[in-house]
This record gives structure tokens, C-alpha cells and sequence, in this order.
């Protein structure tokens, strides 16, 4: 197949109207468009444009927006086929894209319609076929991207032929490139009691492991000398190659070549999962490719302290009385590794995407951590519609036999429980959408969650849980009005209120028995630990209304670098107040 044989004037205006419908839902939810009634539809109006549109409101002010109901009118009245960016020059007011921003985001509008139209072109699988297909093809099969961004597979740097070979929905086969770094210039971090032979023996294929040694004895150089360092085929190209030329002429990186294993793009595009023997570690690798409002690298400074953090996460988690009982899990990032350019570590600031070029790391797979019957599947997988419209959640439901309220009950006590306790017991947050949960399934059912991508994306808010000195970064200072919005605005706004629209427009079940449903099992929590009142009163979940924060807006508004890693909640931007769905419950 052509690179771009699925740019057919059909395909286009499918995935186009997918992306308006997304863009209008979650527009007005973020109140940058104020959709006006008109008659059954809606209406919005811009200079020179009128776009008239079915749509349901739920809860949460989530929009269900039809598709194919769009119909999109110039100035004379005329019909107009609906077009993704006309309706960003139409509104660039309205959504604050600067001159700076427009350009960048159109194009990642452009690369997202793309993607749409590529899996349009394809033979998706049906939600029930879904149901019994592997990890991994659930993983290649997800067509939504995070529920919230509607930019959300810019991928700016990939051209068409590198979206066939490694965008996650394609599916491909990667081998990956690999370098030896002299260890004066490299850094290499791990758990205790793993080392880097540990990692030669267990995540580096045999055949591969001696091919690379002899490389390196013809240089009198070995494993002793140097770290390995697998690099993204694409980085390799379009960067080291050019960028890192005067270290490789200098001898201080060895390029080997190519790995034997075969590994599949995940969700997060620049993580690997290992197909030709899945209990070895995932492999994360820095991209030097913009996507979803960050240039997706790797800090060596960073990753330094990243085994560190998800130890003393995986042994608080592993140890809890409660969090055993939900049988959740964290995937361990066990080691990591990274070079440290002389030229970019002395010349570029913290932070900088110079900085972030090179370096890996190994997140361990859950493969080896099933038991018989059990099944793994991207919690990203609970918001998919096949290409009928039909969900995926439903086809899992039905699989179950359960009742559609005891199936939820089951999910929120394996997702939504565990995370609640982190946060009132320790302080402990993570971002748990839905690329970064694994669920655990049995005939359908949620059994318990994989909790990952710990190292970046976990912070402690309570000042009295003690934080290893080492590991001090991972503290954060917030308002006490922002603790709970690690749930109400990560957990409930960023992904349940998806799941909640889906059912209910399914005929699953309605929103009211979904929140009464959710409601319950935090109260049913609350009534198990009365230990943690103070808390629970200090930093409710059930208050009537809490602040609407917009992920949108910070990538409209700076489509580079949304949020300071160093100080995420100053970067934070809000827009009122959302209607508490759990309060009548309380």
C-alpha cells in the first residue's frame, strides 16, 4: 500500500467530520465556543462561516457531537463542504491562536485528519472482534488518541512513509538501532541488584549480544567499556546521525546497527513493546518529533533518578494492605540510560530538546504478570468505537454477562479506588488517563489495573509522607483546592465522562446510574477507612462544582511546550467551574 493511497476525497471528509465533531465537543466543554439552540440542532457562527450541528450534552458539560450532522454555510447561505482548517482560520479568535501557534497547529490538525483517514482505509475489527484479540492488537487498533486533545497525532517530523513504518496504528514491525556510548560520557541508572550486565542478559537478544561484541572487540573496546543505548529508527536518521556526528567521528558513541527482536509502536508513539518476546522490558526511546504540545525527548539529567522513583512507588504501592486487595500494580521503569553530548549539556539550557536526544529506558511488560485467563488491554481501549459506531466497553460488557452497573463496579474499584487511596493515604498522584492504565481483563471483566509511566508523571502532595532525599523531585506544593482535582479533573473529566457519554448513548446504562454507580464506590471506600476522615473532609470529591481545567488551552496557546515540567500546576489554565456529578450523591 502507498504511503498515501487512504487520501481519497471520501476518507478525508469522514475523518474531517470526526475531527469537527471532537473539535466542537470539546471546545464548548472548555467554553472557547458557545454553541447557540436552534430548533433540535445547534448552531455556531464565526465571520463568514455558520456551522449547524446535532449534538447531546451530558454531565460535566460533555458534548456528543454528530458527525454527520454537520453542515457548514458561507456568507451568501451557500453549503459548504466542512473543512478542518477553515474552521481554525474561522474561530483562531475565539480559541487565542496567535500568528506563532496557527500555522503549527494547523498542521497538526492536518496530521491528525490524516490518521483518521489512514484507519478509515483500513479493516478495523469490530468491538466484539476486539474482544478476544490480542494486547497488541487491541494497542494498534485505538483510532480516538487521548479523548481530550483534539490536535492529538501531530507526529511534526514524520513523513508519510515514517508514519507507515512507526505510528502506532499501522501495526509495524521495528527493529531498533543501537549505539555503544563510552561510559565517561554516558549515564546508566537501574534498579538494586540490576546492572548493566543484567541488562545485556535479559533485554539485548543473543545473536544481537555477540554481533555487538565483536563490533566492539574490533575496536578494543568491550561491554566493560561502553553502554548500550537503543535509539528510534527515525531519531537515528534525523538526528544522531547528523547531529551527533562529531561524537560518533570522535569514537565516544559506536553506532552497532539493528537488534534482531521485532517491537510494536505503543500508544505513546515512542514506546516499544518487545513481539518477539514479550516478557522482556518495554523500550522507551527519545523522538525528537512534536506531538500533542511537547517535542517527545528524553532528559539523561532526568532519567537519572527514574528507577529510584518507581521503586519506592512500585514498594509503597506493592505494600499497602488496600492497594493489594485491588490487586493493583505498578510497571517498574527498572533502568535507563542516556548520553551526555558535551557541546549541548554545556550549551543548552535545562530543558531544553537539545538536552533530550538521547537516552532510553526499560519499563517492565506486564506479560509475565498474567495469570492464566487473564488478558491485557490499554485502558485507552474503554473510549474506542469500531468503525460502526459501536463500543468497545459495551462488547466487553456483554462478554462479561454481568450487569452493566456491577461491570463498571468491578472497573471503578480496580482503577478509581486504588487511586483515590494513593491520594487521601500518601499524597500520591499520578496521570492515569487512559494510555498510561493497562487493564487486567477475565471474560470481559475488569479484574485489576497496571499503574505505568511512573518516573515522569507521579508526584507527592502531602507533606508528611516521607520522600527518599533522592528522589525529591517528585514533590509538589498545591493549593489544598487542587489536591482533589487529581481525581475530579484527571480521573472523572478526563476520562469518565467519555465512558459515561459512550453508555448511555449505547443504551448500556444511563449517566445517572453511571455517577451514582462511581459515587458509591468512593463512599463505600470512605466508610472502609474512617481513619482518613480529616482528609477525606479537607480534600472532597463531592463538593457541588470544581474548577474546569482546559488541556486545550495550553496547547492552543503554546503548542511547543504546553506546561513547565519543573512546576506543572503554574502552567495549569482554568475556565470556570463544572458541575459536580458525584455531589447529589454525598
Amino acid at each position: 500500500m502507498s504511503a498515501i493511497d487512504h487520501l481519497t476525497p471520501q476518507l478525508w471528509r469522514e475523518a474531517t467530520r470526526n475531527l469537527l465533531a471532537k473539535a466542537i465537543g470539546e471546545f464548548a466543554h472548555e467554553r472557547l465556543l458557545v454553541p447557540v439552540k436552534d430548533g433540535e440542532a445547534y448552531v455556531l457562527n464565526a465571520e463568514g462561516e455558520r456551522y449547524r450541528f446535532a449534538a447531546r450534552r451530558f454531565k460535566l458539560d460533555h458534548w456528543v457531537v454528530d458527525p454527520a450532522s454537520i453542515e457548514r454555510t458561507g456568507p451568501e447561505g451557500e453549503a459548504l463542504e466542512p473543512d478542518a482548517a477553515a474552521f481554525f482560520l474561522a474561530f483562531k479568535g475565539e480559541l487565542g491562536l496567535s500568528d506563532s501557534v496557527l500555522p503549527v497547529y494547523l498542521e497538526e490538525v492536518a496530521a491528525t485528519v490524516n490518521r483518521g483517514a489512514f484507519q478509515l482505509s483500513e479493516d478495523q475489527p469490530t468491538a466484539g472482534a476486539l474482544v478476544g484479540a490480542g494486547f497488541q492488537a487491541i494497542e494498534a487498533a485505538m483510532t480516538g488518541g487521548h479523548p481530550c486533545f483534539v490536535a492529538g497525532s501531530g507526529r511534526l517530523g514524520f513523513t508519510s512513509e515514517d508514519y507507515q513504518a512507526y505510528a502506532p496504528e499501522a501495526g509495524a514491525g521495528v527493529r531498533l538501532m543501537w549505539l555503544a556510548a563510552l561510559r565517561e560520557h554516558a549515564m546508566f541508572a537501574a534498579s538494586p541488584g540490576l546492572d548493566f550486565t543484567w541488562l545485556l542478559d535479559t533485554q539485548v537478544d543473543a545473536d544481537s549480544r555477540e554481533y555487538f561484541d565483536s563490533m566492539l572487540t574490533d575496536r578494543g573496546l568491550s561491554y566493560e567499556d561502553v553502554y548500550l543505548i537503543p535509539v528510534h529508527p527515525w531519531q537515528w536518521r534525523n538526528k544522531i546521525s547528523v547531529t551527533f556526528a562529531p561524537e560518533i567521528a570522535a569514537g565516544r558513541l559506536i553506532p552497532l546497527g539493528e537488534g534482531h527482536d521485532e517491537f510494536q509502536a505503543q500508544q505513546s508513539i515512542r514506546t516499544f513493546f518487545d513481539r518477539t518476546d514479550p516478557g522482556r522490558d518495554y523500550v522507551k526511546t527519545a523522538l525528537s518529533v512534536l506531538n500533542m504540545g511537547f517535542m517527545r525527548g528524553l532528559s539523561t539529567e532526568y532519567m537519572e533518578v527514574t528507577p529510584a522513583i518507581c521503586d519506592w512507588v512500585a514498594d509503597l504501592v506493592h505494600n499497602d494492605a488496600t492497594l493489594k486487595r485491588h490487586g493493583t500494580t505498578v510497571l517498574r521503569e527498572r533502568a535507563a540510560v542516556g548520553y551526555r553530548h558535551p557541546a549541548y549539556t554545556a550549551g543548552a539550557p535545562k530543558g531544553s530538546p537539545y538536552r533530550k536526544m538521547l537516552a532510553a529506558l526499560w519499563r517492565e511488560s506486564p506479560v509475565p504478570k498474567l495469570a492464566k485467563g487473564e488478558r491485557a488491554a490499554t485502558m485507552a481501549s474503554l473510549l474506542h468505537l469500531d468503525r460502526d459506531g459501536k463500543p468497545f466497553a459495551s462488547a466487553l460488557i456483554r462478554r462479561s454477562g454481568l450487569r452493566p452497573a456491577d461491570w463498571l463496579r468491578g472497573y471503578l474499584d480496580a482503577y478509581l479506588v486504588p487511586l483515590v487511596h494513593c491520594l487521601y493515604r500518601y499524597g500520591l498522584v499520578f496521570m492515569p488517563h487512559g494510555e498510561n492504565i493497562i487493564l487486567v481483563l477475565k471474560d470481559g471483566a475488569v479484574e485489576r489495573v497496571f499503574l505505568k509511566d511512573i518516573g515522569e508523571e507521579c508526584a507527592v502532595l502531602e507533606p508528611t509522607t516521607d520522600v527518599p532525599e533522592a528522589i525529591a523531585r517528585i514533590r509538589a506544593e498545591v493549593p489544598d483546592g487542587v489536591r482533589a482535582l487529581s481525581i475530579l479533573t484527571d480521573v472523572a473529566d478526563c476520562f469518565l465522562r467519555f465512558l459515561a457519554g459512550i453508555l448511555h448513548v449505547d443504551g448500556v446504562l444511563s449517566e445517572d446510574e453511571f455517577w451514582r454507580v462511581a459515587a458509591e464506590a468512593l463512599k463505600d471506600y470512605e466508610s472502609a477507612h474512617p481513619e482518613l476522615k480529616d482528609a477525606f473532609e479537607r480534600f472532597p470529591l463531592f463538593e457541588d462544582a470544581f474548577p474546569l481545567s482546559c488541556l486545550n488551552r495550553l496547547q492552543l496557546k503554546n503548542n511547543q511546550q504546553m506546561v513547565n515540567i519543573e512546576n506543572q500546576e503554574e502552567s495549569l489554565i482554568y475556565a470556570g467551574r463544572l458541575d459536580n456529578p458525584l455531589s447529589i450523591w454525598r
